[in-house]
């Protein structure tokens, strides 16, 4: 396998919701393990999610866990997550299901470099970016 680069999202306990979210927004394959199932059965933690990982048939991987006690919770970030591309009506839907129920920072239109670009932030605190190329000069 090739080297990739993937988002790691840390979550504090909202993992599954999170992740299931972006199933239904991406499509894909989403796999999950809690924390019960690898030697925390009993505890507070045991069904937030030690580890999951949602790989799309477009070739995305979003991993992300819930941070367990004891750990610090990242909050806030320097970090948006871009898709981009010339799929107009895919990453529309994509801007559509990630804005709805979030924050648009900036709305998805026409930009003086000659693309369709917008910025949100998701119900769950993850910043986004959409870029549809224009058309070709």
């Amino acid at each position: 396998m090739a080297s990739r680069l993937n988002p790691y999202i840390s979550f504090a306990g909202n993992a599954r919701e999170a992740l299931e979210f972006y199933h239904a927004v991406f499509g894909g394959q989403l796999a999950m393990s809690t924390f019960g199932e690898f030697g925390q059965a009993g505890t507070p933690i045991e069904d937030q999610i030690m580890h999951g990982m949602l790989e799309t048939a477009g070739g995305f991987t979003i991993m992300a866990s819930d941070t367990p006690p004891g750990m610090d919770q990242p909050s806030g970030s320097s970090i948006s997550i871009s898709l981009s591309g010339d799929d107009d009506e895919e990453l529309r839907g994509y801007w559509d299901s990630l804005s709805s129920s979030g924050t648009t920072v900036m709305p998805l239109e026409n930009q003086m470099w000659g693309d369709t670009f917008g910025m949100c932030v998701d119900r769950f605190g993850v910043s986004w970016l959409v870029n549809i190329t224009g058309p070709a000069a």
